[in-house]
């Protein structure tokens, strides 16, 4: 049992859990029993005080409590207290006093005192001050929402203010108004010509023909088109939008328009080098060559379309000379020396001489890895007339080739020989050259085996004619003999596929040990003698053979004057060493060059696989120059007949099919003829007869070669 006395822990109330009135009994109020309440007792219903003693539990405290009450009952309970709630930090709670509470005063009652439960409130002005900064951020929401909606919803759909292309104000227009007004306004500056420039010099070039157009719609759809959002409202309303101008390119006519600036603005690269007038050195000074970087200046004019620059500068690159001036001057010097005379090839106690005009024809000089130039010498064209004077021509080797049977080609095998060992004969003569000694060159013996084998020349593809052409000449003159005599040296010659074909390499320098005679050629606008005189017509004849095979013209030059019996603008001459007749065997096919001859004409005929069918396409002549008359007294004069010069095209047409894949265009200037009469030396002009009366008079279509002056033009 708990201890009867002052206990230690807080008084606890066995009635605490009944609900307590929500106010004071007043005096003389009765309970629910009908029982009136002694001294403000709380006791619950049927509960007689009588079980406490005489002074009754919740009875004020008698005489004989613990104050003087009866002895072993426990004191009466204190009224709990509620815990003291901390006030908020803001504000302590007040404190309220017994005086505050009703009954608790003396003489409020006498019943219990009752306590109501702490409620906290907060205090009215924070209210109100929290109720005042919602209604501002409220009120600054809304503002601020009406700030963009209103501008918002007038620039939708249109451009927004301050929207501008180049200087072209477009704000506030609706796309229609806005493509509308840049076509106006740029329509000027999309088709005017734009000024490139490129190595120091100006050029134009038509942006339509160039394949670049104004593209408005691009433009227009890089500015907003919704619904503005509220940076986009801003900026309008504060700064400026600038559209760059899109364009539209055609490639294939951009590309097409950069290649045809290239043609005029690249310069190739002029490579120092030794030629021979003659025999005589010539220097080819070294130049700079450019090239336009196609790529890039491609880009540069795309860019440049509707921009502000007035030129528009092309990226052109440089392109340096293999060697210097000096290091060319020094080689020339070199060949001076080495053309001081000819050079004796000896063999078995055998004896040749490579003149000095063949030395001139063969000799090169070419860069080497040092920068330097090196000689080269091509020792087998030029041993090519004086070979068979050292080796007996049945040991020397044979080429394959075809012989025309029943109209079809029947392969003649060829075989390995004996001849001069070339490889050593041009170091030999290299050496020679640079570091001089003995002109008197040993030669040695090699194996030599054909340039096409039989397996090779079986694969050539050589099966029907594809070009054949003829050309007349009058019987029994001497350069009758030249055209023959050329014909029968190149019969069943075979161009390999790929291979350039070289008149001048093949033959060499026409002598009169292989039957070239004297015969007239032009040199300075005259007819003179030469021998070799008249193998231009078989050149002439085999160019158009070249023509119509469809192969590749390489290197042909027409005659100074028009001769009558060759087609205007279709016709070549040659001349030792240069010009040449150069042509190349583009085709995967081997070519075979057929000659024929009668008195009265001459005709070559090319066997390979057919590719095109070719047509020619001559224009009108034009450009008519008058002929000059003269006289000449001089013994070597030949009688020349005048006749104007004149300018005419010829189209080359290229057909497979019955379909033209492509046409080529040839120019040729033809200067006038010279009316020329030779005199006696003691006759004057007037005495003169014709040309015509004349016996043994020759006219300009007897000439053969053309000299140096044709090269100059």
């Amino acid at each position: 049992m708990r201890n009867a006395g002052a206990s230690i822990d807080p008084p606890t109330d066995p009635f605490e859990a009944i609900p307590k009135p929500s106010r004071p009994v007043p005096p003389g109020a009765r309970g629910p029993s009908g029982v009136k309440p002694q001294g403000g007792s709380r006791l619950p219903p049927g509960v007689s005080p009588d079980i406490f003693g005489s002074s009754g539990f919740g009875s004020p405290a008698g005489p004989a409590g613990p104050a003087g009450g009866s002895p072993g009952l426990p004191p009466a309970a204190q009224p709990s207290q509620p815990w003291q709630m901390p006030a908020p930090p803001e504000r302590a709670l007040p404190q309220r006093s017994l005086r505050d509470e009703p009954g608790l005063m003396p003489g409020g009652g006498g019943g219990s005192p009752q306590l109501e439960p702490l409620r906290y409130e907060e205090p009215l002005p924070r209210r109100r001050r929290s109720r005042t900064l919602v209604l501002v951020v409220v009120t600054v929401l809304l503002l601020a929402g009406l700030a963009y909606a209103i501008p918002a919803v007038v620039m939708s759909g249109k451009m927004l203010p301050g929207t501008r292309v180049q200087n072209i104000d477009i704000g506030g227009l609706t796309a229609t108004e806005a493509a509308d007004k840049l076509r106006a306004q740029l329509a000027d500056k999309a088709s005017r010509e734009m000024t490139l420039l490129a190595a120091g010099k100006k050029y134009d070039i038509d942006p339509d023909k160039a394949g670049l157009e104004f593209d408005v719609v691009a433009t227009i759809d890089q500015a907003p088109s919704d619904f503005p959002s509220p940076m986009e409202v801003w900026r309008a309303l504060t700064g400026t939008l600038l559209l760059e101008p899109q364009i539209s390119v055609d490639s294939d006519l951009l590309e097409s328009a950069v290649k045809s600036l290239a043609k005029k603005i690249d310069v190739k690269v002029r490579e120092g080098k030794v030629t021979f007038e003659g025999v005589k050195p010539v220097v080819v000074t070294p130049q700079d060559g450019r090239i336009l970087e196609q790529e890039a200046a491609g880009g540069a004019i795309r860019k440049a379309f509707l921009g502000p620059e007035a030129e528009v500068r092309l990226p052109v690159s440089v392109i340096k000379p293999k060697v210097t001036a000096d290091v060319v001057k020094k080689a020339a010097a070199d060949a001076d020396k080495a053309l001081s005379g000819p050079v004796t090839l000896t063999y078995a106690g055998k004896q040749a001489r490579l003149p000095v005009e063949t030395l001139a024809a063969h000799l090169s000089f070419e860069p080497d890895d040092s920068g330097g130039m090196s000689p080269s010498f091509d020792a087998r064209s030029a041993i090519a007339t004086v070979e068979k004077n050292l080796v007996d021509p049945s040991l020397a080797p044979r080429e394959p080739t075809f012989q025309i049977v029943a109209g079809k080609p029947k392969l003649i095998p060829g075989h390995k020989g004996k001849g001069i060992d070339d490889k050593k004969l041009a170091g030999d003569v290299a050496e020679m050259v640079t570091q001089g000694g003995s002109r008197t060159i040993p030669v040695t013996l090699a194996t030599v085996q054909p340039r096409i084998s039989e397996a090779e020349a079986r694969g050539l593809g050589i099966k029907e004619k594809v070009s054949e052409f003829t050309t007349p000449y009058d019987c029994c003159l001497p350069r009758v003999t030249n055209i023959q005599t050329i014909a029968k040296l190149l019969d069943g010659y075979l161009v390999k596929p790929g291979e350039t074909f070289s008149l001048n390499g093949v033959i060499g320098q026409r002598d009169t040990a292989r039957g070239f005679v004297p015969a007239p050629m032009i040199q300075g606008g005259r007819l003179i003698d030469s021998v070799g005189g008249g193998i231009s017509q078989f050149v002439t004849t085999m160019y158009n053979a070249v023509y119509f095979g469809g192969f590749e013209d390489v290197q042909h030059v027409a005659h100074e004057f028009y001769i009558s019996r060759y087609p205007a603008g279709r016709e070549s001459t040659v001349s030792w060493p240069e010009p040449d007749f150069r042509w190349k065997n583009d085709s995967k096919y081997g070519v075979l060059v057929k000659t024929s001859f009668s008195s009265s004409s001459v005709t070559v005929a090319f066997w390979s696989t057919k590719r095109y069918d070719i047509t020619s396409v001559p224009s009108e002549r034009y450009n008519i120059t008058p002929f000059k008359s003269e006289t000449d007294s001089s013994p070597s004069c030949i009688a020349m007949v005048g006749q104007p010069g004149f300018t005419i095209d010829v189209w080359r047409v290229f057909a497979q099919g019955g379909k033209e894949i492509k046409r080529v265009k040839e120019t040729t200037v033809y200067r006038p003829e010279t009316d020329l009469k030779c005199v006696p030396a003691a006759t004057t002009p007037a005495d003169t007869a014709d040309t015509a009366d004349i016996p043994g008079a020759v006219d300009a279509s007897d000439d053969g070669d053309t000299a140096d002056t044709v090269v100059d033009q």
